[in-house]
This record gives structure tokens, sequence and C-alpha cells, in this order.
């Protein structure tokens, strides 16, 4: 069974794989919304600074149009599914002593 990639706006279910390569010009078949967007990417995130957690990231303003970010990994990806454990036993052991 395969995950289905949920779109950012609508919340329904785009038919697309999360496993699936992302085009610039995708859409939700529903609401239209652009797929390849910030909105869609792991790496969103309105608290950090420019909304986006990648440090070397260009700046977008247009969070829910599509862009050529370079960074862009969908959201729910197999790639972006970190476990929360693994990054503070990872943290923890580099502090031992």
């Amino acid at each position: 069974m395969t995950a289905e990639l949920l779109c950012y706006n609508c919340k329904k279910s785009t038919g697309l794989d999360l496993k699936q390569v992302i085009g610039r010009h995708e859409e939700c078949p529903h609401c239209y919304a652009n797929m390849h967007s910030c909105k869609m990417c792991t790496y969103y995130d309105q608290s950090s600074y420019n909304e986006c957690k990648e440090p070397t990231a260009n700046r977008i303003i247009e969070k829910e149009k599509a862009n050529f970010c370079d960074h862009f990994l969908i959201t729910g990806s197999k790639d972006s599914n970190v476990n929360a454990n693994d990054l503070l036993q990872a943290a923890s052991s580099l502090f031992k002593n």
C-alpha cells in the first residue's frame, strides 16, 4: 500500500504517491493549489527564519506558489521522516562525558 499525498490547502488526497517526484507544475486535482511549493515542503516552518528550516535555501516570498527551490522535499516523504527520539539520542551522545 502506498501513502498518498494530501494537499496543504484542501486536505484532500491528490492521487500522487509520496515516493513520486513532484514536478514544478503539479497541482491538486481538487483546488488547483501548487504542489511544488513551500507549503508542501518538509522544511516549511512558520516559526523559522524565512519560514524555512533549511538555512541555505533562497528566500521565497510566496509560499503557496510553485518554485524552483533545490531543497524541496515533499512533506511525508521517506527522507523527511526523522524520528524525534533518534535526534535526541544523537544530540545526547554529542554531549556525553
